[in-house]
């Protein structure tokens, strides 16, 4: 099983805040849950429900992609007016691409989700991840969520709990995905809390991607869109595992209040701080967890003209096939490397470009130089490969996460429908 739970020490708090242990649930007023729906294994979690106690400002960022799952185009509907109460999710079926059929079961799990629950049902958002083309087996569905929310009714709202839903999320995943942190200042704590999953399909241009994250304090709707939206950019969309694009991706936040804290100026930067660092945490740990991986890639892009070009750049080559099975391989190829920099769009002088291998220079200004192979691939041989790319064209930097190319990449999707 693989580790997605590096970094995650009190050694990476800034200023006020700092890391705790839990999911979802760490906030005030939120209970998540997770059951065995049976929607498509017999023995696997596969139904999750977030409920907050009272009704929460929302947000949402979603895939790019043109083809759209029913589901994810409800929860856009549903969060015009900037709020929910309730999140249901299942894996297994991506409820995408099956016509009416589609949009009916994903207004009858919103609607099954708020029965259960006691709220309205234009207040449930609903997300779905799993094989696309495939009716949902609604009997399952709603006898799973009739399930789930008389546990999490029932529930105390334990981190317990939160990791049965970070669990009934997975498609591919080896690992959950999980993170909490709180933010003391003199008013009091504010918490935040989120699970993902993802783990292939993952090329998100907001890849199967989903993230859900939750907070207590107190966050006007509009103000909590323009902040999720600006820590997606710099975390979500910068992994790669696959260059592929989800019709389900999206990262959904819900802020309900309860601590009764409305942030000031200089604690607004703390909880950005804090927000920024959990979605990148979650972003790396799917990155960790690539189907197959075994390794975890960091691009750093330094000294780019403008923070779009090094993003160009730094999901280039993550998202290189050539550059991931020559990092699989163990080969310091940085001839992949440049070129990948060389058609991700960006502006840029390849005549100007240095490339490092963790610390070995093994190109500058464009050209090879007289490296030691031995040290490459020392550097290479780690679990975390960082490849530095060094422009000198400006101030502005980017980094990208993903992870190698395998041939059990090959062997998980050549019979995932089956």
């Amino acid at each position: 099983m693989k580790n997605t739970s590096q970094g995650l020490n009190n050694k990476d708090s800034q200023g006020k805040w700092s890391w705790i242990q839990g999911g979802v649930n760490a906030p005030q007023g939120f209970k998540a849950t997770g059951v065995k729906g049976k929607i498509r294994y017999s023995d696997k979690y596969d139904l999750a429900l977030i409920y907050s106690e009272v009704k929460a400002q929302g947000a949402g960022v979603y895939t790019r992609n043109k083809v759209k799952a029913h589901p994810l185009l409800l929860t856009m509907k549903h969060l015009e007016n900037g709020s929910a109460q309730a999140i249901v999710i299942n894996s297994g079926n991506a409820n995408a691409c099956v016509g009416e059929a589609g949009d009916e079961a994903a207004w009858l799990m919103a609607e099954k989700t708020a029965q259960m629950l006691g709220v309205d049902p234009e207040e449930v958002l609903v997300a779905s991840t799993g094989v696309i083309g495939e009716k949902m087996p609604l009997d399952r569905v709603e006898k799973g969520i009739e399930k789930a929310a008389t546990q999490l009714l029932q529930s105390n709202g334990t981190m317990e709990d939160a990791h049965l839903g970070a669990l009934a999320i997975m498609t591919t995943d080896t690992v959950p995905k999980e993170a909490a942190c709180e933010l003391r200042i003199e008013e009091g704590v504010v918490r935040l809390g989120a699970m993902a999953k993802g783990s292939g399909m993952i090329h998100p241009n907001m890849g199967t991607m989903l993230g859900f994250i939750t907070t207590d304090a107190m966050i006007p709707a509009d103000d909590l869109q323009v902040l999720l939206r600006e820590a997606v950019e710099d975390s979500f969309n910068m992994v790669t595992v696959d260059g592929d694009t989800s019709t389900n991706d999206m990262v959904l936040a819900l802020a309900n209040g309860q601590s009764g804290i409305s942030l000031n100026e200089e604690d607004w930067q703390e909880f950005r701080q804090m927000f920024f660092a959990v979605c990148k945490k979650l972003a790396q740990d799917i990155a960790r967890d690539g189907e197959g991986a075994s390794k975890f890639i960091q691009v750093q892009v330094e000294g780019a003209g403008n923070i779009e070009d090094a993003r160009k750049i730094a999901k280039s080559i993550c998202g290189s096939s050539l550059v991931k099975t020559a990092i699989f391989g163990e080969d310091a190829n940085w001839g992949r490397i440049l070129a990948a920099a060389g058609y991700s769009g960006a502006e840029f002088d390849p005549e100007k470009v240095d490339i490092y291998l963790g610390s070995v220079l093994v190109a500058r200004a464009g050209q090879g130089v007289n490296f030691s192979e031995e040290e490459a691939k020392k550097a290479l041989m780690n679990k975390d490969i960082n490849i530095r790319v060094v422009l000198r064209e400006g101030e502005a930097q980017a980094t990208a996460w993903g992870c190698d190319l395998t041939h059990e990449y090959v062997t998980i999707n050549g019979s995932y429908r089956t």
